[in-house]
């Protein structure tokens, strides 16, 4: 009873002091109920038996990377949902890096992301900067409801004051306030409700004191670049990285991430601490004519990348998986061929397609005819880390990655 006494005097002055007590690197992670959840809705089978036998203790493991925190039920990109990373054992968070109009550094998943992201349309004062108003839908027509707000839009000063909520809108919707209202049945609003932006050196304290590892993503702008007229790409990526130098942290611990072959091409050559574990993200699948299934035509190939000093590829999901003549889950080409270029490989994004009962969406489109229920998650998981070897995966519920590499005798 004394020792309860204590922490909760403990717990009640860090909180009254307005700043909420970090993850200490010694708490096991809380997984709460979501990975037995799917395990009990797998397919019956070895791997299923193995990881109902597994139930700790847990601990905290770099195969668990936080995609915007945990996104599944927490605003992205806010303390709220990197807290939540944390606590699941996620060893690695994620921060994707866009600029203000003042050129400061702000954690956001795309620059022009506010009217979904947060309630800038509920703010007039700040609406009114956005790039394109809100556009109600217009039912007689077929016209859908929209709006574009971006940071570049606003200052540093102007963002603090903005609140996170659930990425949605709703298309359908001719007031602002049923535009905000948009979020997915299988997600939840139930934490939505004080979601605190962050600035990019914000969550590098955040997650420093966490005793977690970094994974920026320097976003691609949606403003003319030099922005500003001076602002060029390479000053942008240059300013991602010179953020983690100021607050000393070693750059092992980082692993800045960009779509943007030339990002990584630049942090290489004018940043190799940093460069030697940079992420090219491999959204190639959006360009005309791109065909993962044959990795011997792709435009930088896997053995041009890694002569190039690129050491980490990270595609989605789907582009790592194939099915077998068994409809098995088995390593795709693409894959094979990073791996035989000698390319760790980290996969994208865990527990994002939703219920998995019709064959998911997006990330197992290649593999669709064999996902038939939630429980497919940890198959499909086991796949990535067995198989495939892949060194880390991306989910929007850590809980869920954390458990398995725990279970898988993973680091």
């Amino acid at each position: 009873m004394i020792r309860f006494a204590a922490v909760l005097v403990a717990t009640t002055m860090l909180l009254g002091s307005g700043t909420a007590p970090a993850q200490p690197e010694s708490m096991p992670p809380q997984l709460g109920p979501r990975p037995f959840y799917l395990v009990e809705r797998m397919k019956d089978g070895p791997l299923k038996a193995a990881l109902k036998q597994c139930t700790g203790p847990f601990r905290k493991t770099d195969f668990s990377i936080g995609h915007r925190g945990a996104p599944l039920q927490f605003p992205e990109h806010t303390k709220e949902s990197y807290e939540a990373a944390a606590r699941m054992g996620a060893g690695v968070i994620e921060c994707d890096v866009t600029f203000t109009k003042d050129r400061q550094l702000v954690c956001r998943h795309a620059q022009c992301d506010l009217h979904t992201t947060t309630n800038i349309l509920a703010r007039p004062e700040l609406a009114a900067k956005c790039s394109q108003g809100f556009s109600p839908a217009d039912p007689a027509t077929g016209k859908k409801a929209s709006a574009k707000c971006c940071t570049s839009d606003i200052t540093l000063a102007e963002f603090r004051t903005l609140q996170g909520k659930m990425d949605a809108a709703n298309a359908n919707a001719t007031t602002v306030a049923d535009y905000m209202r948009g979020t997915a049945p299988w997600r939840t609003d139930l934490y939505a409700a004080n979601g605190t932006l962050l600035t990019h050196a914000e969550s590098i304290a955040l997650i420093k004191g966490f005793g977690a590892k970094f994974t920026p993503e320097l976003k691609s702008p949606e403003v003319p670049m030099p922005f500003g007229g001076d602002y060029t790409q390479e000053k942008y990526a240059q300013a991602m990285l010179d953020e983690y130098k100021a607050a000393g942290i070693n750059p092992k611990d980082v692993f800045a991430q960009s779509f943007n072959y030339a990002d990584v091409l630049y942090w290489i050559k004018a940043e190799p601490a940093f460069g030697t574990q940079a992420v090219y993200l491999d959204g190639r699948y959006e360009q005309p004519g791109f065909d993962h299934t044959r990795p011997e035509l792709l435009k930088p190939g896997m053995k041009e990348m890694a002569e190039a000093g690129v050491k980490i590829l990270a595609p989605p999901i789907y582009m790592l998986v194939a099915l077998n003549e068994k409809n098995e889950i088995v390593p795709s080409a693409y894959a094979k061929a990073a791996k035989s270029a000698g390319l760790d490989l980290i996969a994208w994004s865990l527990e994002r397609d939703g219920p998995l009962d019709k064959g998911g969406g997006f990330y197992h489109r290649s593999i669709k005819a064999a996902i038939d229920r939630d429980g497919d998650t940890l198959t499909v998981l086991d796949v990535l880390a067995k198989q495939v070897g892949v060194r880390g995966v991306f989910s929007d519920w850590p809980a869920t990655t954390t458990f398995y590499a725990n279970c898988a005798g993973l680091r």
